[in-house]
């Protein structure tokens, strides 16, 4: 009896003990992950575990109907999960192949463009650092997005190709991921807001481990967004905007929730297509124009013109517009880099805060006094 007795006071001493440990510290919470802030892009995330990140993205062309997931990892020959990735690589990377114009700025901005071994069509691209570096003969010439060369991408041996694709049918990647090479789909040109785009360098900073760098960059670029945004809402007017030109007959112009109009709606403008419910183009005859558009205040984005001689060569509808008449029509197209690349479509959706400023600088000039046009200019 004794021995029982004994056995069962130690038993009870023991839960005593337990409980009273577990209550020593009811706060503590073990967080082994964290979720890496994105405010404005749609299209990915990033979580943190530490030794690596989870990239998914959700949307790298329209209707992908599969969200990717990528394991970004310190050490990869080590590296054990359950999960399933749609790719694993070894980060910071040491080199890699991008496959967008819109990528090389991320790369600028961070400081890792001596990291890019080969791009498609090396004409396409205008940012100087990287040109230099095409004109040293160190970045390889890979085709372009439609007929990658893979023997040249497998010779080159990349930690890791970023993909870009406007379906889910690029059998070259497809290729190049039996070879061993990782692809990773970016969809930053799916997103419509401005922000949203420019956000994207966060994916990017995951790539070379400079969370802290891109998070920072990105920052200042939203607080001149948003500060001359507000800026423009003080202006005494809205003015009318039409935008877009003719193609064979037919005005392609942007669709009202789209990354164009929003600029216009930002800026304080009156984007005369803002009712449109779409993100992409819509396709209108010439006198369906005219008719909403023809007293415009501003025209801004006429396609490739860039002097109004050219405008009255191509269709004489151009010149019954208002804009046209009162000249206060105004063009991306002039900026071109080196080899004819014009510069807005590589670097504006880094930038969304030069096109905010140059936007604001055509419709609201007295609030902006001292910008200089970055990315537009009057027609010639």
């Amino acid at each position: 009896m004794r021995f029982k007795t004994l056995l069962l006071l130690l038993i009870f001493v023991g839960i005593v003990s337990c409980k009273n440990e577990k209550n020593s510290n009811p706060e503590t919470v073990v967080t082994d992950f964290e979720a890496i802030e994105i405010n404005y892009a749609k299209g990915f995330s990033i979580t943190d575990y530490g030794d690596y990140k989870v990239i998914e993205v959700n949307n790298p062309w329209p209707d992908a109907g599969k969200t990717f997931r990528y394991a970004l990892v310190k050490d990869k020959p080590n590296f054990e999960s359950n999960e399933t990735f749609d790719a694993i690589v070894q980060v910071p990377v040491q080199n890699l192949i991008v496959t967008s114009t819109t990528h090389i700025p991320s790369l600028d901005m961070l400081g890792e463009s001596d990291k890019l071994i080969a791009f498609p069509n090396l004409s396409y691209i205008s940012s100087e650092n990287t040109r230099k570096r095409i004109d040293e003969g160190t970045i390889t010439e890979i085709g372009n997005n439609e007929s990658i060369n893979t023997e040249n991408v497998i010779d080159l041996q990349p930690d890791v190709m970023i993909g870009f694709a406007v379906t889910g049918n690029n059998k070259t990647y497809e290729t190049l991921q039996r070879a061993g090479i990782p692809i990773i789909f970016n969809g930053d040109w799916t997103e419509n807001h401005p922000l949203g785009k420019a956000e994207w360098i966060k994916f990017f900073g995951a790539f070379f481990d400079k969370m802290d760098e891109a998070n920072a960059l990105f920052s200042e670029i939203e607080s001149e967004y948003t500060t001359v945004k507000a800026l423009a809402q003080t202006a005494d007017n809205t003015p009318t905007v039409l935008s877009g030109a003719l193609w064979k007959d037919i005005w392609y112009l942007p669709e009202g929730n789209s990354w164009g109009a929003q600029f216009i709606d930002d800026a304080n403008g009156a984007y005369l297509w803002a009712d449109s419910d779409g993100t992409g183009s819509i396709a209108l005859n010439v006198e369906t124009v005219l008719d909403r558009a023809q007293h415009a205040d501003y025209w801004i984005g006429p396609g490739q013109f860039t002097a109004y001689s050219e405008l009255e060569d191509a269709h004489k509808a151009y010149t019954q517009l208002d804009a046209y008449k009162n000249k206060t029509v105004y063009s991306f197209s002039s900026l071109k880099g080196e080899t004819g690349g014009v510069i807005y479509y590589e670097l504006a959706p880094n930038r969304p805060d030069l096109v905010l400023k140059d936007i604001v600088k055509i419709l609201h000039p007295e609030l902006v006094p001292e910008h200089e046009f970055y990315f537009f200019r009057a027609l010639e």
